[in-house]
């Protein structure tokens, strides 16, 4: 699950990149997630995983490593970039992560 298994023809990397950048799409996303994925004509496989918030499954799939942590924020937020936010440890969660008590 490295950059050489980055597949750059993969909805999911256009559809990360675009959200982070375009808060209308990122709102979009908040409010009907099904469409946002419709629209940018993710395979089954990548919806089954975006519905389940799998990020291990995501990068499987082709997913570039540097938006794997950004997809955590997509769903939890990154106004509180630490440790232990809930975008931090929803990542640590779906990667297998395993985090040191505070």
């Amino acid at each position: 699950m490295g950059i050489q298994n980055v597949d750059k023809t993969l909805p999911s990397n256009q559809m990360v990149f675009d959200l982070r950048r375009d808060a209308d799409k990122y709102h979009l996303f908040q409010q009907d997630i099904e469409r946002v994925m419709q629209d940018y004509g993710l395979t089954q496989e990548e919806r089954m995983a975006w519905r389940g918030m799998d990020i291990s499954r995501l990068a499987e799939l082709g997913v570039h490593p540097y938006f794997l942590p950004q997809i955590s924020r997509l769903f939890k937020g990154g106004g509180y970039n630490h440790n232990d936010s809930d975008a931090a440890r929803l990542y640590a969660e779906k990667m297998g992560i395993s985090q040191k008590e505070s």
